[in-house]
């Protein structure tokens, strides 16, 4: 604990693409942190970034890094956090993990504040993960009808941004837009992927003037990796082992900001507009519905934003029991770094609680 009371935080991966958003984002939220430590590789050491106003030296990974650390934040590669996440935990720090190491451990809770909360408080290897960010993207609207009406199957499809495969994708869309701009391409068969050439970055497609029916790697039966772990999270976070879910992954050519089309089937009967009056008083949603007047969410328009934006609300028309609706979501902020702060301030509630029990 910092000498103001309040607890020292390490933020694990402050040089990366997400790590940027969250030093934004512990700058625009209360202040509820002592020390705040910037972690990265070697490489990055000595490095200065803003945070809370004040320019922080970055340290270098290592087990010396996390002394003193209440909670560590990590927003780093799997294979990163799969060896220091228990380092820190085992150094006293309650970890808090973005990446996709602990996901699925059964002794690491999986959450999202808006929707299970509660299970921030069972860690018993120390360790707290976030679902990933097509999961983020829906799962906060989601939650809060399956609170109302109890889901009973789920099938989905992500339209997801470039930046979800890290700045390599950004980078790749940037470079064949520029290699399209002012052509005619995309007319004939096979005149993007000739523009294009064989680079087509961490995707097996062109990106530009195109959407790519795949994202992560190959699983069995033909379902993509990313595909299983947005099944895999959404009935863990929501509490619900045996939920049926489909779910089609598709990259599309945007930067920043993951969008869903979502089709529920729930317990009984629903309704229109009771659905809307839950999605419009829930936190972390907001509904942007009125296709009259064409309004209704794109990324264009959510990115850099917090919430779940909400649009096209229908009832299926051959299941009474069924809502379509479709989801907006920054996947940099609560798709990743956002989440991962909410968690972290829910333990840093519980920290600060029990030293004033003690007191």
């Amino acid at each position: 604990m910092a000498p103001t009371g309040k607890p020292t935080l390490a933020v694990v991966g402050a040089t990366g693409a997400v790590g940027a958003v969250m030093l934004q984002i512990l700058s625009q939220r209360a202040d509820v942190w002592g020390e705040i430590r910037l972690i990265a590789s070697p490489r990055s050491a000595g490095r200065k970034l803003a945070v809370r106003g004040a320019e922080v030296e970055v340290t270098a990974l290592g087990e010396d890094a996390f002394a003193g650390v209440d909670v560590a934040m990590f927003d780093v590669p799997d294979e990163v956090a799969a060896e220091w996440a228990p380092l820190a935990a085992a150094r006293g720090a309650v970890v808090v993990d973005n990446s996709g190491a602990f996901r699925t451990d059964p002794d690491v809770p999986l959450v999202v504040p808006e929707v299970n909360a509660h299970a921030v408080r069972n860690r018993p290897r120390g360790i707290v993960a976030g679902p990933g960010c097509t999961t983020l993207a829906m799962i906060v609207a989601l939650g809060a009808l399956h609170a109302e009406f109890g889901l009973r199957e789920l099938v989905v499809s992500s339209y997801q941004a470039v930046s979800g495969a890290g700045r390599a994708g950004v980078e790749t869309l940037r470079s064949q837009l520029s290699l399209v701009a002012g052509t005619e391409l995309g007319t004939k068969p096979g005149d993007v992927r000739r523009a294009v050439g064989d680079d087509t970055g961490p995707f097996p497609e062109p990106v530009v003037l195109n959407v790519v029916p795949w994202a992560g790697s190959l699983r069995e039966d033909g379902w993509s990796s990313q595909e299983m772990q947005v099944r895999d999270e959404a009935r863990k976070v929501l509490g619900l082992p045996r939920l049926p879910i489909a779910v089609t992954c598709v990259r599309v050519p945007v930067i920043t900001g993951h969008s869903l089309t979502v089709h529920a089937r729930f317990q009984g009967e629903v309704s229109v507009d009771g659905a809307r009056e839950i999605l419009a008083t829930a936190p972390g949603v907001v509904l942007c519905d009125d296709p009259a007047a064409g309004e209704f969410p794109t990324p264009a328009d959510v990115v850099g934003t917090d919430p779940a934006w909400v649009g096209r609300v229908r009832r299926a028309l051959d299941d009474p029991t069924a809502l379509e609706f479709f989801v907006c979501g920054d996947n940099l902020r609560k798709g990743s770094a956002l989440n991962t702060a909410q968690i972290a301030e829910l333990v840093a509630a519980e920290i600060t609680g029990e030293a004033s029990t003690r007191a």
